[in-house]
């Protein structure tokens, strides 16, 4: 680690951050970055010179332990300690992303309305501008080469490799597992395919097209092309996603390639942080239909596989409101091979969705509490179970009270599902 006075500025060219992700009630840092700090601000770069964090200094910042993460998607988010005690028993961590896009949680607070967020946004153009105006031949190399890379990715640039990542896998992705909370939401996507098997009405983030799944020859385009895109800061990721909506209906053949290929191709064996995870999004009927076979082939990875579950509800007439073509017997067994495989297999869980909201039938609650408590003998700490809140939904106090009551007496682990995309 090399750090340089500069004028105001203090810049370390490389800081090591934690190897592993954890749940600490604390600001942390992961893998490898670039850090400088001015007297109101500390900016943390990746390894391609792109700004990643911002937390403010002397009081002019909303609270000493919050911070603002830009996305690979280019979308700045606020962790936010939440103003609420209980943010940890609600959501599964220490802070609360507050998202700069419409979502699906249930508290108001923007950050983004406070003044003193924009004046850090300003401050970060303001640096690259100055780094860009610094003259390089009197600079240690490292720092001069830091400094260009810096002044070089501007909003600009930055806009147009979000652009360029959303080109290359062919979609947006209008919304990530909620398990991907485990690594802070930093994947790389990869699209195995399209669409999903049900177009519900109350499904915010749905696809209007067919499903359809990718060519090997499309999957293995994209892991190229992304293996260039994310260049240098690949050995900070981890993780991968693959999606879209419903990859688990691309059946073993497509899930193991892609997850093989992708992992060598981008080195999570020798990568920053430790631990590497898979991700996808499954339907019920995909999950049902999955052969034992490819859950036998994802528990030998070297990944953590998560395979969210969209269940929504196991009642008849809060399941015709939402128009989701389910019936209960296919539900039920669902849940059960959720606790079957979660049980069975160390290296993969299943977790699953639920809706909540105000307006729902009276038998939407009892069908949640049936299958997550009374058929459960103990308390499990596998298989995490997730309450989306509906746009809808108005009454964000009864939303929280109702989210309580059905935590409480959960023999599952029960937390919220925030709607973040990439």
């Amino acid at each position: 680690m090399e750090t340089y006075k500069l004028n105001r500025l203090e810049i370390t060219v490389d800081r090591h951050g934690a190897d592993r992700f954890a749940k600490v009630s604390y600001p942390i840092r992961y893998g490898r970055f670039a850090e400088i700090k001015t007297p109101d601000y500390i900016f943390q770069f990746n390894l391609n010179g792109e700004i990643k964090y911002i937390s403010g200094l002397n009081g002019n910042w909303p609270h000493r332990a919050e911070w603002l993460k830009r996305t690979d998607g280019n979308d700045w988010i606020y962790y936010s300690t939440g103003g609420y005690r209980g943010v940890f028993s609600v959501l599964g961590e220490y802070y609360r992303p507050c998202l700069p896009y419409p979502s699906n949680s249930i508290w108001e607070y923007d950050p983004f309305a406070d003044p003193r967020i924009g004046q850090a946004l300003d401050a970060v153009s303001e640096l690259q501008k100055n780094l860009g105006a610094l003259p390089g031949n009197r600079l240690p190399v490292k720092l001069k080469n830091l400094c260009e890379l810096i002044a070089g990715n501007n909003s600009k640039p930055l806009q147009s490799k979000s652009d360029k990542l959303h080109q290359i896998i062919g979609a947006e992705v209008s919304v990530l597992p909620p398990d991907t909370r485990h690594v802070d939401y930093d994947v790389i996507p990869v699209m195995i395919a399209d669409g999903c098997l049900y177009h519900c009405d109350f499904c915010s983030i749905q696809s209007r097209q067919g499903f359809r799944v990718r060519s090997s020859k499309d999957i293995r385009q994209q892991i190229r092309q992304l293996q260039s895109l994310y260049g240098a800061d690949l050995r900070n990721y981890n993780a991968l996603f693959l999606g879209n909506h419903d990859a688990l209906a691309a059946g073993p053949e497509r899930i193991c390639l892609a997850a093989t290929e992708a992992f060598f191709a981008f080195g999570f064996e020798t990568s920053y942080i430790k631990d590497p995870s898979l991700f996808l999004f499954g339907s019920v009927d995909s999950f049902l239909n999955a052969d034992k076979t490819l859950f036998e082939s994802l528990n030998r990875m070297p990944m953590y596989t998560f395979i969210n579950i969209g269940i929504e509800s196991a009642d008849p007439a809060t399941l015709k409101n939402l128009n989701k073509p389910l019936d209960i017997q296919k539900i039920e067994a669902a849940f059960q091979m959720m606790l079957d495989i979660n049980r069975s297999y160390p290296q993969i869980e299943i977790t699953a969705n639920f809706i909540l909201g105000d307006r729902l039938p009276p038998g939407h609650y009892r069908s949640i509490i049936e299958l997550i408590r009374n058929r459960l003998s103990g308390f499990y700490s596998k298989g995490t179970i997730y309450l989306s809140p509906l746009m809808s939904g108005q009454n964000h106090r009864g939303l929280l009270q109702t989210f309580v009551t059905v935590k409480n007496m959960s023999r599952l682990p029960v937390y919220l599902y925030l709607i973040q995309r990439l």
